[in-house]
């Protein structure tokens, strides 16, 4: 899958991801670590990747837009990194990147919560997945 980071992102959670073999890019990296929030989801949709990011203000936007990338907001603390990667990795592999392209992804230790973005999303759109 591909991603963009948001500038919040922990080193170690953007080398986590490319170690699972995913391709990631940090907002730095495109020169866009000063960038407004909606610049940020834009490139990322433009871009095909899916944002990463532990601000939470990125779920209001995502959603009074009503569509762009799909959004996976870490809810993460250096003390619960390695909580919130397995719970990370878990939903990398339980959802599809399309999936996952339409979702708002609010991820923590232990569990997820998964929102469908757009007009289609419906009274099913929202599901709370806690491990087995």
């Amino acid at each position: 899958m591909k991603f963009l980071a948001d500038q919040d992102v922990y080193a170690i959670t953007i080398g986590f991801l490319t170690g699972l073999g995913h391709d990631v890019t940090s907002s730095a990296q495109l020169g866009l670590a000063q960038a407004k929030d909606s610049e940020l989801l834009r490139v990322s949709h433009e871009q095909e990747r899916l944002f990463v990011t532990r601000d939470r203000d990125f779920g209001a936007l995502v959603f009074v837009q009503g569509s762009g990338p799909g959004v996976i907001y870490l809810r993460l603390l250096p003390s619960t990194q390695n909580a919130v990667h397995v719970e990370l990795e878990r939903v990398l592999t339980l959802y599809t990147e399309q999936e996952l392209q339409a979702s708002f992804v609010v991820i923590e230790p232990g569990r997820h919560r998964i929102r469908k973005l757009g007009l289609g999303a419906g009274p099913n759109a929202n599901s709370i997945a806690e491990p087995d």
